[in-house]
């Protein structure tokens, strides 16, 4: 492959390609493993030659590593060598595409293949499947069936998966799952965990529950995938109690929850109003050894700032940092309003400025929750801490935020309370640049809390004037 560290290997007369294969084996870096490969063959004087084994190693390493066009220029190498290029090494890189989301390459080197095999076939076909290429998929089982080959579990499973993506053909799936017997395929636990997660999926629990029990009934272990679709769409339909029966269940029959189990059976629990409950299933995944992630924390710390439960949602936002796991603004904002709920202010705007500080910054998503967050905070910081509102008005300002009128309404009662009328005004024109027009109320108070009139008239008579009021 060309590479200039070629020679920095002493290799012996007899090297073989199973020699050549554990160096690169050995070799965590891919462009160290590269050099050994190429080293192996860079004086021709031993005459070894790579087989089809260190070549399909040596695919293999550069598909796990992303570096496709490589991969694909040694293909065509072993090719100019007359080294068979095998089934298994082409559809290594159609899975390589596959993972990094681009099905069309997989299609274009699956087509590469002279005699796919029906294994070769279903891969592709799941692919396309998984990348939700799913026009694309159909056809591609239609042209499966017109050239002869016969359907079997492996292809009717990645048919059905298809098929439950959509509403409107999940009972096709289930027609074909009905089939499947006439077939001579019998359905097997990808079958039934697949049309059990479609089902659940578009809230068709009832149907979902009846093919659980034909599953178990007909010796079809469950997986912690199925557990987990049945707790998540029983959750989704608010009924929590027989989400928690199938957690007993599947840890009774020695299927171990993973955080996907957990964190929906948490979501349920807090939509429900039992954070505290949620927080217990959290202490005992913890116990179980299952780290939490971003979607466990957030829905806890979501449900308790729900029922105002603001100190533990704070204590789980330490953990989450103590974890490693970088609240998002959005997780920020949720606490935020949870101490503005319970009129905590001062503690709101902490947050916020801890929020700021660390550099986590709103994305598109998130900003008018900011907005709105922010605004709030100031709102109610001008009841008994003034300087501190004025202080988060003027860091709102330089970070682009707008003022809300009633916000502006606040700061100035606040100052025409302090008797900080210029300042006041002041803060009346910067808003009013910035496009936002005061109401008719918030002159009234400016004007009705002055002590000396002529200042606030002289002061406030052009805007007067340009607000037509």
């Amino acid at each position: 492959m060309g590479s200039s560290k070629a020679k920095m290997f002493k290799w012996s007369k007899d090297i073989t390609p199973s020699q050549v294969i554990k160096l690169m084996r050995a070799e965590k870096d891919v462009e160290k493993m590269i050099s050994v490969f190429d080293s192996a063959t860079a004086e021709y004087a031993n005459g070894f030659l790579h087989d089809q084994s260190s070549f399909s190693y040596m695919v293999s390493r550069l598909v796990s590593a992303n570096k496709f066009k490589a991969a694909e220029d040694l293909v065509a190498r072993m090719k100019v060598e007359n080294c068979v290029v095998s089934e298994d090494t082409l559809l290594s890189i159609c899975r390589g595409y596959g993972r990094v989301h681009r099905p069309f390459d997989s299609l274009r080197v699956f087509h590469k293949m002279k005699d796919p095999s029906h294994k070769g076939y279903v891969t592709l076909l799941a692919i396309l499947v998984e990348e939700n290429q799913l026009k694309l998929a159909f056809k591609f089982y239609k042209n499966m069936r017109e050239i002869g080959l016969p359907p079997t579990v492996a292809s009717l499973n990645v048919l059905i998966k298809a098929l439950c993506r959509n509403e409107k053909t999940v009972d096709a799936g289930l027609k074909i799952f009905l089939e499947m017997p006439k077939r001579g395929c019998e359905p097997d636990s990808y079958t039934y965990g697949t049309l059990i997660s479609g089902l659940c999926r578009f809230g068709r629990i009832d149907e979902a529950e009846k093919l659980f029990e034909e599953m178990v009934e007909k010796d079809c272990s469950p997986t912690v995938v199925t557990y987990t679709s049945m707790i998540h769409g029983l959750c989704g339909s608010k009924n929590v109690e027989e989400a928690m029966r199938y957690l007993e269940e599947m840890r009774s029959k020695g299927v171990e929850p993973n955080v996907f189990t957990y964190s929906s059976l948490m979501d349920g629990l807090c939509k429900d109003g039992r954070s505290l409950q949620a927080m217990e299933l959290f202490e005992m995944m913890m116990v179980r050894g299952c780290r939490p992630n971003m979607v466990t924390y957030s829905t806890l710390i979501t449900g308790l700032c729900k029922e105002q439960k603001i100190q533990e949602a704070v204590e789980l936002l330490d953990k989450m940092n103590l974890q490693g796991l970088k609240p998002d603004a959005g997780l920020y904002g949720k606490v935020i309003s949870g101490f503005c709920n319970v009129s905590k202010f001062r503690e709101a705007a902490n947050f916020l400025d801890e929020m700021i500080l660390g550099g986590i910054t709103p994305n598109r998503l998130t900003w008018n929750i900011h907005v709105k967050t922010s605004n709030e905070v100031v709102r109610g910081l001008c009841t008994s801490y003034p300087t501190r509102a004025f202080t988060l008005y003027l860091s709102m300002r330089s970070r682009g935020i707008s003022v809300e009128v009633e916000t502006l309404d606040s700061l100035v009662k606040c100052l025409c309370k302090k008797g900080e009328f210029q300042k006041a005004v002041q803060l009346v024109n910067e808003i009013v640049a910035d496009g936002c027009i005061p109401n008719k109320g918030t002159w009234k108070v400016l004007i009705g809390h002055t002590l000396d009139k002529t200042i606030v008239r002289e002061a406030s008579e052009p805007l007067l004037r340009d607000l037509e009021i």
